[in-house]
């Protein structure tokens, strides 16, 4: 693959202790080992869950016979992408799914996605990602509402237009109400990409752009925090 490119643009959120966290997940947390003054060099140690900050899910997370993040062959993190933006939509609908009529409707203005591409949906929750309340919107329920990919979109995206994954702007590539977290099982079990919590989704062109993930390779790792880059033409 031969990457041409006009700028390149961090898709990843900035780590720190106070940054959105799924229920139930571990806080993050930095501890200074050793400090110039005494040491000579600065370091720190640092935890934070699998699904923290930006990050990929592998299979897993959801099936016990699955594989680990560290079985993803490093061709497989580098893709093209394309951007379905659904943000006038979900301002008003946040329980929004992406239809198989939106995936054509793109279509239309920019032509049949290709085979082994990266669908990012833009969904404009990127910006609430200093305000947990806002981030998950969950009701008095404890229910979240936050929009995703259905999983008619999904089931076309692999069938159809055999995709290689999806990414998101959200916690999750499903809605929030969606308990059963359909469209992250039907990708991963095809090893697949999911990428969740990215930003900056709106400083790419709609299709074009080349992305670089890059994970930690924890051994038998249910995901990753990861660092991803695109390379916008």
């Amino acid at each position: 693959m031969q990457i041409t490119y006009s700028r390149i643009i961090h898709l990843s959120q900035i780590i720190d202790r106070n940054i959105p966290l799924w229920p139930g997940d571990p806080p993050v947390e930095f501890m200074t080992v050793a400090d110039i003054a005494d040491d000579g060099y600065y370091l720190r140690s640092f935890s934070l869950g699998e699904h923290s900050a930006t990050h990929i899910n592998a299979p897993n997370s959801f099936v016990t016979t699955g594989v680990g993040i560290d079985d993803y062959p490093a061709e497989s993190l580098v893709l093209s992408a394309v951007v379905i933006d659904i943000c006038e939509v979900a301002i008003n609908y946040p329980d929004y799914a992406l239809s198989i009529a939106d995936i054509l409707t793109w279509e239309e203005k920019y032509g049949e996605i290709d085979s082994g591409s990266l669908v990012l949906l833009y969904t404009g929750w990127q910006h609430k990602w200093t305000d947990r309340n806002a981030f998950f919107n969950q009701d008095a329920q404890g229910i979240m509402h936050f929009p995703g990919f259905s999983r008619d979109a999904t089931q076309f995206l692999l069938k159809e237009r055999h995709i290689a994954g999806v990414g998101i702007d959200t916690h999750g590539v499903d809605p929030g109400q969606d308990q059963s977290f359909t469209t992250n099982r039907l990708v991963l079990a095809q090893q697949g990409i999911v990428l969740e919590n990215l930003t900056n989704l709106d400083q790419l062109p709609p299709k074009g752009s080349t992305l670089a993930i890059a994970i930690l390779r924890l051994r038998g790792g249910s995901g990753s925090p990861v660092g991803v880059l695109a390379f916008v033409p």
